[in-house]
């Protein structure tokens, strides 16, 4: 499976991210065919290397021609471009999917409706490339998951039509929310809303690179200088480092509690679970001046911590949560449904390194034909493990 890793040391924008992907192989001018297809016009958009600190890298110029845009663009008139262009439907999904992250920040950040979310003249035109040019980049150069280091934000101020605003602006700051951020080197802006709203719409996780093998290293060029570091953001891409397993960067919250009625636990397990973690467990536990405890641990990916933590912190007594980035191996699976006496039942595939699998059936599924069938689960579960063979 092909995969890319993000390496944000010096940001992310969305020409940087257009310069990554035609650095790394995508044609420029199948890029430009594809953007073509939305229909915009009054734009310009070339390619060409640079050198950054010494280093080469691909920069992307988009230029936008301020007569031939009429006006603002609302949050909805941009889904309709997007809709109605000549895109790969994968382009399109991917696109609208980053877009909405934007508009939704800039709902939250303004206090209006999505709706109502409008994007200026030069900026929805030159965001429309960017988010376009990106979907077009993840599906034409097959990359199937993503992933990203923390994201530095830079520091400072920034001017934008609301008047000069801190580093990261309002926007910005309300899309990295959940994802691990820094601020390092010059005092300016270094990740963008677009280059933001990227890695939130489809990084599967942030920290250190997963276990990959790499097949190409990329640099797309920023549009500033530094005397100490490159203005660039480096793409790896490669295939997972075995086909077998899966290796994803997780968060993992560790709380004990002694003091709290032992009914409320389901509840928490439950509204952990539908707020997206992975696992959930308590353990009993010892703990200062011999006190029986509770030792809750949650599983979950990086963007779901911050919930977690909120509801550990609302629906338990803890006053204090342990977080820590955690990775997880796991085999590759499947669900299949397999004939029996009593009817279909859904079975977890996973497949071994060795070329075997591991077979089990689903507790649901069991259940579920147990009683239609007024027979006991044990009966139902033999007799799948009967049918797998």
């Amino acid at each position: 499976m092909k995969i890319a890793y993000f390496d944000c040391f010096s940001g992310i924008s969305g020409d940087m991210t257009l310069g990554a992907f035609v650095d790394a192989g995508l044609s420029f001018d199948l890029l430009k065919s594809e953007i073509a297809k939305t229909g915009l016009q009054g734009y310009g958009i070339t390619a060409g290397k640079v050198k950054k600190n010494g280093f080469i890298a691909t920069k992307i110029d988009v230029a936008v021609d301020v007569s031939a845009v009429k006006g603002h663009r609302h949050y909805p008139d941009i889904v309709k471009i997007i809709e109605k262009s000549g895109l790969k439907p994968e382009v399109k999904e991917i696109a609208l999917n980053v877009f909405r992250v934007i508009a939704d920040a800039e709902a939250e950040a303004h206090g209006v409706p999505v709706e109502k979310v409008h994007f200026h003249e030069v900026g929805a035109v030159d965001s429309i490339v960017d988010v376009v040019g990106a979907a077009v980049g993840f599906v034409e150069l097959g990359i199937r998951e993503v992933y990203s280091s923390p994201v530095n934000v830079g520091s400072g101020t920034v001017k934008t039509d609301h008047g000069v605003l801190p580093v990261p602006a309002p926007a910005t700051a309300h899309i990295l929310r959940g994802i691990p951020t820094y601020a390092d080197g010059p005092q300016m802006e270094l990740a963008t809303p677009t280059g933001a709203a990227i890695l939130k719409a489809m990084a599967k996780s942030f920290g250190g690179q997963p276990a990959m093998n790499v097949t190409s290293i990329a640099m797309g060029a920023g549009s500033h200088d530094f005397p100490n570091r490159p203005n660039v953001l480096r793409l790896f891409l490669g295939e997972t480092a075995s086909s077998m397993l899966l290796d994803e960067r997780l968060v993992e919250l560790s709380t004990n509690i002694d003091d709290m009625n032992p009914q409320i636990y389901p509840l928490v397990a439950e509204k952990l679970f539908t707020a997206g973690a992975l696992d959930v467990t308590f353990i009993p536990v010892v703990m200062k001046k011999g006190r029986p405890a509770t030792l809750i641990e949650v599983l979950c990916a990086p963007d779901k911590s911050e919930e977690a933590q909120g509801i550990l912190f609302t629906e338990t007594t803890t006053l204090g949560i342990r977080i820590r980035e955690v990775t997880r191996v796991s085999l590759l699976r499947h669900i299949k449904k397999v004939a029996t006496e009593y009817g279909e039942i859904e079975v977890k595939v996973a497949e071994l390194p060795n070329g075997g699998v591991k077979v089990a059936p689903e507790y649901e599924s069991v259940k579920k034909a147990a009683e239609k069938n007024g027979v006991t689960f044990e009966m139902v579960y033999r007799a799948t493990l009967r049918s797998v063979g």
